[in-house]
């Protein structure tokens, strides 16, 4: 895991450095905005409404819209001088029982890490914090919005969770709640009766995402099937060929190397070919030696062999001619 940010917990005068990583992730099935009839991809941009060119994000700037449609524009000097006291900062506020945090105020969690340096603190705040049955409220600056949050011990591990502040959270404002409903007692009992037959406990291992599964079974099908579209411009990769051994593997990078430079790659020479003789070394004065022309290359195997270089060889085709005429 990467953290995403890195500060400390304070509460009283103890600071305990840490750091802090997201705890949950999605495991959704991500798409692409695609043009139905050649597949290729939807590109959004950002068009200035006013003459209509595209803007780069550099040029692209906060704005708050007045209600007569004006326009508040803040720069990043605006931003910059507002207090944000808890940037590195998790600052313990209080602790309040943990029932009374209620679930709906949950938005995100993460865990904490200490440094080494606050282990030991680290350990004794969430030794505490667990025994006491409670949670600290704090406040935290994440990603430049300063937003209240909770402190809790999971497995060993000191989580924070971010909460929404109190305005953020909707009022129920709905019609049957204003209405006098009645309720039999009898029906209650049979009600209560049923929850207690099907209570359990919660195990979250034995729960699985049933419609991921089976989308990702759809997108599997027709990737077998070959119902697949390939947009205009775009080409496919050649698979690669697996070389049957080290040296074809050797031989396959040099030959990649060969062509990213712009050479010639190295032919293979055959197995039967004989070693060719150790050359000698120049002298460090002499220039370097020009490539020898064919008979001088012809002359230098027969000195090796022992043959008249002037003398050429018999073919099988001829011996196989004179054996007839002498027959």
């Amino acid at each position: 895991m990467r953290s995403i940010w890195a500060g400390a917990i304070s509460f009283g005068l103890v600071v305990i450095p840490v750091k802090l990583y997201a705890a949950t992730e999605q495991r959704d099935i991500t798409f692409r905005q695609v043009h139905r009839k050649d597949g290729a991809r939807i590109q959004f941009r950002r068009v200035c409404t006013l003459d209509g060119e595209e803007v780069p994000y550099s040029d692209i700037a906060k704005g708050y819209e007045l209600p007569t449609g004006d326009m508040v524009v803040l720069t990043d000097e605006d931003l910059a001088d507002l207090p944000l006291v808890t940037a590195h900062r998790i600052e313990v506020l209080h602790f309040a029982p943990s029932a009374q945090v209620e679930p709906i105020l949950a938005a995100k969690s993460y865990y904490t890490e200490p440094e080494p340096t606050g282990a030991r603190a680290y350990v004794l705040f969430r030794d505490a914090l667990e025994r006491s049955g409670k949670v600290a409220v704090a406040k935290v600056a994440l990603r430049q919005r300063e937003t209240l949050a909770a402190l809790r011990v999971r497995e060993g591990v000191i989580t924070l969770e971010t909460l929404l502040w109190p305005d953020e959270v909707r009022k129920p404002d709905f019609a049957f709640l204003d209405e006098d409903i009645e309720v039999r007692s009898q029906e209650l009992k049979m009600a209560a009766s049923l929850i207690e037959t099907m209570t359990e406990d919660f195990d979250p291992d034995q729960y699985h995402d049933t419609y991921r599964e089976a989308l990702e079974a759809v997108v599997q099908a027709k990737v077998e099937g070959n119902d697949v579209v390939r947009p205009q411009g775009v080409e496919a990769a050649e698979p690669r060929k697996q070389p049957a051994d080290l040296t074809e593997i050797l031989r396959a990078s040099v030959a990649a190397l060969k062509d990213q430079r712009g050479q010639p790659a190295i032919e293979a020479k055959p197995a039967s070919r004989a070693k060719a003789a150790p050359r000698a070394k120049p002298a460090a004065s002499a220039k370097p030696a020009t490539r020898a022309k064919p008979a001088t290359r012809a002359k230098a195997a027969a000195k090796d062999t022992g043959e008249d270089p002037e003398t050429p060889k018999t073919t099988s085709r001829a011996k196989a001619g004179a054996r007839k005429a002498s027959a």
